[in-house]
């Protein structure tokens, strides 16, 4: 057997046409929906981009734990289990988070990896004059902002494009190792991630007549641009993700060429998506993790079960791909890994996970069972306490400075440590989610969630279902006390569903009825 990844970074499902999209021109993934099972239930875990990754390599939640941060040395690694019984793991990636303080140790977990320079203010090319930055919406400022637009100087055209180097590398791969067997590639490419930089060919798809100054980096923050704007931003996102389902494409060719789908595993995913204008935001990680950042696309084929234009709605989330892919190559799942394998559930025999936690580090622990989503907010605005736990000091930039890592102390191990202890670094976030309250949305009667919802009785439910899951991951008993909710025992839980009232709040503004091709 072997397989192959496809992961996209900030993949919106929503606009994807197997998912009801009719804006974005994507063939490609109307054809792998043909050719696959397509998860309508999939949902993000820890966020954003490096902890969805660690959540890939080590199949349990972490959001709870710790924020931005490399593999730890207690971590499971599904590639390195793969490597380390035989089966050979290689990456190709334009990801540059991997290359920097706070991803440094995933990329050495494969039997090898290559790396393609440029995307996203990557520290690539060397100018030390300021480049020619056009005017443009959304405050944007800084070093990554100036090297971006150095970096561009280098990518003009489309076989220039680190995403198409990368898809060039791994069709490589492919062709070369089509005759072997046990091996995974994993080809991750950071399109669609923002800023949106795709060749013109692509942005004359999406016609628009906008006039405006340069936009198509957005800042995380409310949307304050007029209709003409966002129409504009969402064309640019569109066409980046035309040029993704044109890699996508190379590779299902490939596959028809060589024959692959016989016995070869083909998963096509993404870490969460991007709101473009939707609760009135830009972006990520600021805001609630509405599901069109949640709710994410999921297309496998597995030549075991040979199942092809079906769906699922079983409920599914990262931590399920390292048990699945291990389980392809007959390994079992390590003890700590909390998914489950997929298998039964693309045959068409299994019913998924009964619900599912999700969030990122300091901001709403949410919890959904696939008609309700609850978010808990920090029960006051000091958002603590909050504590990171941790062997491998650094974010994504940078390392700890001194300051805080002055009064650190050692935590007793938890159950995933493997009997280690971690320091216990006092921890930042930026995420206010005190800010937007707590949330309760029921999707089959509110699927964009409009109006969060007051029902004590479905509250009451969720808290437990959320307890029962904040205990299997071994959650901090901190985050117990952030969020108001007991650490043990059921005893007074009924003042916890403190009435919503029915009412969003001030902050939750919704745009008016602007484009909505893509819903």
């Amino acid at each position: 057997m072997k397989a192959v990844m496809v992961l996209f970074d900030s993949l919106n499902r929503h606009m994807l046409p197997p998912y009801g999209g009719n804006y974005v021109k994507a063939p490609n993934f109307s054809q792998l929906a043909e050719r696959s099972v397509v998860f309508d239930n999939c949902y993000i875990g820890s966020m954003p981009c490096i902890p969805a990754r660690r959540e890939l390599h080590t199949g349990r939640y972490n959001f709870l734990h710790r924020g931005w941060g490399p593999l730890e040395p207690f971590d499971d690694s599904m590639p390195e289990i793969l490597k380390d019984n035989g089966i050979y793991t290689h990456l190709v990636t334009d990801h540059q988070h991997y290359f920097e303080d706070g991803g440094a140790t995933f990329h050495t977990r494969y039997s090898s990896w290559e790396f393609f320079r440029g995307q996203e203010g990557d520290a690539w090319k060397g100018h030390v004059a300021d480049p020619d930055i056009p005017p443009s919406i959304g405050g944007r400022s800084g070093r990554i902002w100036r090297q971006d637009w150095v970096n561009r100087q280098y990518l003009a055209s489309e076989a220039d494009q680190p995403q198409t180097l990368t898809f060039d590398a791994g069709i490589e791969f492919m062709r070369r190792n089509a005759g072997e067997d046990r091996w995974f590639l994993q080809i991750e490419s950071f399109d669609p991630h923002e800023p949106f930089y795709a060749q013109q060919h692509y942005r004359d798809l999406y016609p628009h007549g906008y006039e405006g100054p340069h936009f198509d980096w957005p800042a995380y923050a409310p949307v304050s641009e007029d209709a003409g704007t966002i129409d504009h931003l969402r064309a640019e996102y569109a066409a980046l993700v035309t040029m993704c389902d044109r890699s996508l494409g190379r590779v299902m060719d490939l596959m028809d060429e060589l024959n692959l789908w016989r016995d070869t595993m083909l998963i096509v995913c993404t870490d969460h998506g991007f709101l473009l204008g939707e609760h009135g935001w830009w972006g990520k990680n600021v805001q609630p993790w509405y599901n069109e950042l949640a709710n994410t696309p999921l297309f496998i084929w597995d030549p075991r079960a040979g199942r092809e234009g079906a769906r699922s709605s079983a409920l599914v989330q990262m931590i399920d791909l390292a048990p699945t892919l291990l389980d392809l190559f007959g390994i079992e799942p390590t003890p700590d890994m909390q998914g489950v394998r997929l298998a039964d559930i693309i045959a068409g025999a299994g019913d998924g996970r009964q619900h599912g936690l999700f969030g990122a580090f300091g901001g709403h622990v949410n919890i959904t069972d696939g008609r309700y989503v609850y978010m808990r907010a920090s029960s006051g605005p000091e958002n603590g306490p909050l504590y990171e736990y941790t062997l491998m000091p650094t974010r994504i930039w940078s390392r700890f400075r001194p300051e805080e890592l002055n009064g650190t102390e050692l935590a007793a191990p938890f159950r995933f440590t493997k009997g280690v202890p971690t320091l216990r670094v006092r921890g930042h976030s930026y995420v206010d989610s005190h800010r937007f309250g707590t949330l309760l949305y029921d999707l089959e009667t509110d699927p964009d969630q409009s109006a969060p919802i007051a029902n004590e009785a479905v509250e009451l439910r969720m808290i437990e279902l959320m307890l029962e899951l904040m205990r299997q991951t071994d959650a901090p008993a901190e985050q117990y006390e952030r969020l108001g909710l007991p650490a043990t025992g059921r005893a007074g839980r009924r003042h916890l569903a403190a009435s919503l009232g029915g009412n969003a709040p001030e902050n939750d503004r919704r745009l008016p009825p602007v484009a909505t091709r893509e819903s």
